[in-house]
């Protein structure tokens, strides 16, 4: 539809094109001078984009007419573009390719179903440490071994780009998805057809935040929202609180990005910031590199927040120039912002915030999180003892539940011709990983040089420590080697092993066979350290069962220490050729040292490594052919075509209430979409290795459950099947295990499932935390679960249930599963009706063996009447397919 504009506010830009001018809303009587940045940019989205439909005048005014703690109403957001990773690309792009099929089902042309926004997928997931870093041709062995484990997904893909309209693909051992967007595929502002617009996305990756520190408002939806996102459609959500972060000081020397962006974790985790937007400003910001910012960024779903914004500002267009963009772009950059309002300067007046908390960067630590959660911060010198309580605490979130007895274990390892102790804490993998460092040339190259530091001093790495360098882009390595530094790092056992996420993903590849059964043996708590900020329980390794995230400099200094159970701000990193102590402070870099290696960081490299960026030999050669419909084979492995959309109606049956249904997993806090649905490796005897059995597909080419989301099959038989998830309906198990309610017996939750009932997951608080998995609500749809009754969602995952029509309800205020008495055994009756309000409370029926009725209530997290109509239609995707399919009618 055409572009309305009631008013007046399309203007020329002094530097060409023609833009929708913010100030003219001040001039209708909207006053927007003290609105925050982010908000700011929701609003020009509307502004622009008003067609009096999708996005109306009243839409326009309810978004100008924010304020501080103010009603807060449903507003739209329409994205200018939609940034995919490969592991969740495909299986969006496999639904595009189903919702082709079942539109010629419903009579329509198929090739309506395109993306409407620009799409980007980066193939960043796929490859693993098979080859460590201590091998130097770890890169090339590592990127031959992910195409021979995913040419039929990357031939998938190769259609899609060939078939779709407005999608490309970045090929492999290209860089992280949201490093190759900072350096590469942002913006920040653009024109599009003759006409100005902020650059906002939304991404398949929880972490498409990082972004933000660039100045570009984006956040992560699961794929089945990006989906939507792709056909047009606009995000409904509610006008968010925005909580401001005064940032003031200085970082001392010693204290990096990281560290800092740890206690930003902490303090923004303890304010409550889940469903926020969050936005920095203050006089620290000039302390700030772009990098340092996109590092803050990152963590956004670590602290909770929708997003975390920097305005754009003089290190933006900095960043913009060493990054290689042209300078007509960057010019066009600083004249939008400055029209628009949106241009942070030290004359600015303090924008408008829900709350404003503050940070004196002066007394930032340096630290680490862990053993099992990224926003879990302990400072370095308390890491020891943090450690060694952790052995002997209860089971949960900190603690592993050793008895005192079991402290003393321990198990012989013999490798490579010597044999040592293998120990509780010992540091099993030290992985310089993940897009929130590597995209940082200050902690990388501080990494370097401490590498080089240890080097001299006669240091090496213990052994036993699987090393691995993943930098976010080639870049990186240019970098590198102009200062030599790859060199030291080759020294210390960190070759490059590929340009991807790896270890962040669960991809740290198979430790050494005698380590793996030294573990077994003993029962061992052993230790990863890693630079990425996915170290939940049961993500960077299935043996590894504490994991630290730490700058890169410390990956390096605990893969030389070789332990946990180390004071590194008191003990020392190990001792020189002459038995002498060399302490971390003896070897870490000065900022002279630092300054000088950032010194040779050049545009150059940018435009030299971006240039050929779509570009790579064996991609290339991958044939494909385009078609309206994609050939699906029956006998694939990989791709499938989904039972989603098969047999979809014209109209939507009206919603009818859930009856007799029985629990399928009863669980506790804090359960992440890896426990849902877990990305790593995975076991023959489970149910998802049995079907690759009984196709004959031998144990070594598995792959990972991330590599197989375009497989139905596979995934629902992975839902729920982390090796760390704890259900209470199968006590005494750690797995993926249920109660057969009818048989009596614990199985796999796939088996458990088969039964003729409605399933349903009672769980605790934060349900649904971490990455942005859609199959987590995929799987739970194709297992038959109804509904989810939760103290409290994670924001994706509670939308993306809402996507594929499962019903999230939130318990009463200081009620639970635990404290209702609920024992999972009963049949339950939860009464929603096609009258359903958004935010309804409702009451459920729990009704025992013995006939005994409990009653409670629990509110509906159906909470805009878009997402009511959703949930009717059975998920967003069959509302936009029936939409297309009535099209023209």
């Amino acid at each position: 539809m055409a572009t309305l504009d009631p008013f007046n506010a399309r203007r020329p830009l002094e530097v060409g094109g023609e833009y929708f001018a913010l100030d003219a809303l001040d001039a209708n009587g909207l006053p927007t001078k003290h609105l925050p940045y982010s908000i700011r940019v929701l609003l020009e989205g509307a502004l622009r984009a008003h067609d009096g439909f999708l996005i109306t005048e009243d839409d326009v005014r309810s978004i100008a007419s924010w304020s501080p703690n103010g009603e807060r109403k449903e507003i739209p957001f329409r994205p200018s573009r939609v940034i995919l990773q490969d592991f969740t690309g495909v299986p969006a792009v496999v639904d595009l390719a189903a919702l082709r099929d079942a539109m010629v089902e419903m009579g329509g042309d198929p090739e309506k179903v395109n993306p409407q926004v620009p799409v980007d997928l980066v193939i960043d997931h796929s490859v693993q440490v098979d080859v460590s870093g201590a091998h130097s041709d770890a890169l090339s062995m590592n990127l031959d071994i992910e195409y021979h484990r995913n040419m039929e997904r990357y031939t998938f893909l190769k259609w899609g780009q060939q078939s779709l309209a407005n999608f490309q693909a970045v090929p492999p051992s290209r860089g992280i998805v949201h490093q190759v967007n900072l350096e590469f595929l942002a913006s920040v502002a653009r024109q599009e057809d003759g006409v100005w617009l902020a650059d906002t996305l939304v991404g398949t990756d929880s972490h498409t935040t990082m972004v933000n520190g660039l100045g570009v408002l984006g956040w992560g939806v699961g794929g089945i929202e990006a989906e939507a996102v792709m056909l047009g459609q606009p995000i409904y959500m509610l006008a968010p609180d925005v909580v401001g972060v005064r940032l003031t000081g200085n970082l001392q020397q010693g204290v990096t990005a990281t560290d800092m962006t740890l206690r930003i974790v902490e303090m923004l985790r303890e304010h409550g910031v889940v469903g926020k937007f969050v936005e920095f400003f203050g006089p620290g910001m000039k302390a700030l590199t772009l990098a340092d910012r996109a590092t803050i960024a990152n963590m956004a779903p670590e602290y909770g927040a929708t997003c975390g914004f920097f305005p754009v500002d003089e290190r933006t267009l900095d960043y913009l120039r060493l990054t290689g963009r042209e300078d007509e772009a960057i010019a066009g950059v600083e004249a939008y912002a400055k029209a628009q309002g949106m241009w942070y300067g030290d004359q600015v007046e303090e924008k408008a915030y829900t709350a404003v908390l503050e940070l004196n960067l002066d007394g930032v630590l340096p630290a680490l999180a862990g053993p099992k959660r990224p926003q879990d911060r302990v400072d370095l010198q308390g890491m020891k003892e943090h450690f060694v309580e952790s052995l002997t605490h209860e089971l949960g979130h900190h603690g592993h539940g050793l008895e005192p007895k079991d402290l003393s274990k321990s198990s012989i390892v013999e490798m490579d011709g010597k044999r040592y102790d293998l120990n509780h804490g010992d540091v099993v993998i030290a992985a310089i990983t993940s897009c929130t460092n590597t995209s940082n040339p200050g902690v990388m190259l501080a990494a370097g040089l401490l590498a080089r530091n240890a080097r001299n001093r006669g240091l090496t790495v213990k052994p036993w420590v699987k090393t691995s360098l993943a930098p976010g882009s080639r870049v990186v390595t240019e970098y590198y080697e102009a200062t030599g530094l790859q060199e030291d790092l080759n020294a210390m056992g960190f070759h490059v092993v590929g340009y991807g996420c790896t270890t962040c993903i669960g991809n740290s590849g198979p430790l050494a066979e005698p380590i793996e059964a030294a573990i077994d043996d003993a029962g061992l708590i052993v230790g990863s350290v890693i630079s990425g900020n996915r170290n939940f329980e049961g993500r960077v390794h299935g043996k590894v069962k504490a994991s630290y995230l730490a700058s890169p400099p410390l990956v390096v200094a605990y893969a030389i220490a070789g332990t946990l159970e180390i004071n590194l701000s008191t003990e020392p990193l190990g001792h020189d050729k002459e038995g002498n102590p060399v302490m971390l402070q003896d070897v870490w870099p000065s900022d002279e040292e630092l300054a000088e290696a950032m010194s040779v960081i050049t545009p150059e490299m940018f435009r030299q490594r971006y240039a050929d960026a779509m570009n790579e030999p064996r991609w290339n050669s991958i044939p494909a052919a385009p078609s309206p419909l994609y050939p699906w084979e029956d006998a694939s492995t990989y791709i499938r075509l989904p039972t989603f959309f098969s047999g979809l109606s014209a109209k939507a049956d009206p919603i009818e209430s859930i009856k007799d249904a029985r629990v399928l997993l009863k669980l506790g806090d804090s359960i992440t979409t890896d426990h849902i649905s877990p990305a790593g490796s995975f076991p023959e005897d489970g149910p998802a290795g049995v079907w690759l059995n009984e196709r004959n597909v031998a144990k070594g080419d598995f792959n990972s459950f991330g590599s197989r989301r375009g497989n139905h099959e596979i995934m629902m038989r992975g839902t729920f099947a982390n090796v760390r998830i704890r259900n209470e309906m199968a006590p005494g198990t750690e797995g993926g295990f249920a109660l057969n309610h009818e048989s009596g017996q614990v199985e796999s939750v796939y088996d458990a499932a088969q039964i003729d009932a409605p399933m349903i997951v009672l769980a605790g608080s934060q349900y649904g935390t971490g990455s942005s998995r859609d199959w987590a609500a995929k799987g739970t749809y194709l297992l038959g679960v109804k509904a989810v009754i939760a103290t409290s969602f994670e924001r994706i995952h509670r939308s993306n249930l809402v996507g594929m029509g499962v019903l999230p309800l939130t318990f009463m205020e200081g009620e639970s599963h635990e404290t209702l008495g609920l024992s999972g055994h009963e049949h339950f009756s939860i009464g929603i009706t096609d009258e359903v309000e958004p935010l309804q409370m409702m009451t459920v029926e729990a009704t025992s063996a013995d006939g005994e009725i409990k009653t409670f209530s629990v509110q509906v997290r159906l909470d805009t009447p878009v997402e009511v109509e959703y949930y009717r239609n059975g998920g967003i995707l069959h509302t936009v397919l029936r939409q297309m399919a009535g099209e023209g009618q």
